[in-house]
């Protein structure tokens, strides 16, 4: 069955790179700890995780270029015992990736939920006209 890629459009040029990162998100794809992404307003983002039972120390946010990584590991206490566990005591790594020139703001963990507002930069549209040769050179290739 063939790759059917949406960049493998003869007018998309150049964007290999993407569609690996986009690869990588969905396999990635878990569903712990939930999460919000909110539109605030035209430039800003926040992302909102359910991290209910972890503390500062347990919780860890990177930025790898132009991706997000959010990891969180909790101890469990040898010295509990539970008769019925249903609040999660797990170790997670939740990634997003971000647009170029995206920044980080703002993280804060209050109540359980660890916000994270993040900054998109402002559109400069570039408009270049282009040199048109009457004849082209020929390329030449050094071995």
């Amino acid at each position: 069955m063939p790759n059917l890629s949406p960049f493998n459009n003869p007018f998309l040029l150049g964007f290999d790179e993407l569609e690996q990162i986009l690869c990588r998100v969905a396999k990635g794809a878990d569903s712990f700890p939930p999460y919000n992404v909110e539109q605030i307003d035209a430039e800003l983002l926040k992302i909102t995780l359910a991290v209910a039972g972890y503390d500062e120390p347990d919780l860890e946010v990177l930025q790898e270029e132009n991706q997000l990584i959010i990891r969180g590991v909790q101890e469990r206490d040898p010295n509990r015992h539970f008769l019925h566990q249903g609040i999660a005591a797990r170790s997670f790594i939740k990634s997003f990736v971000l647009a170029d020139g995206m920044t980080v703001e703002n993280i804060v963990l209050e109540n359980g939920l660890l916000s994270i507002d993040l900054r998109r930069p402002k559109k400069h549209i570039t408009i270049k006209k282009l040199t048109i040769q009457k004849k082209s050179k020929p390329v030449t290739i050094k071995k």
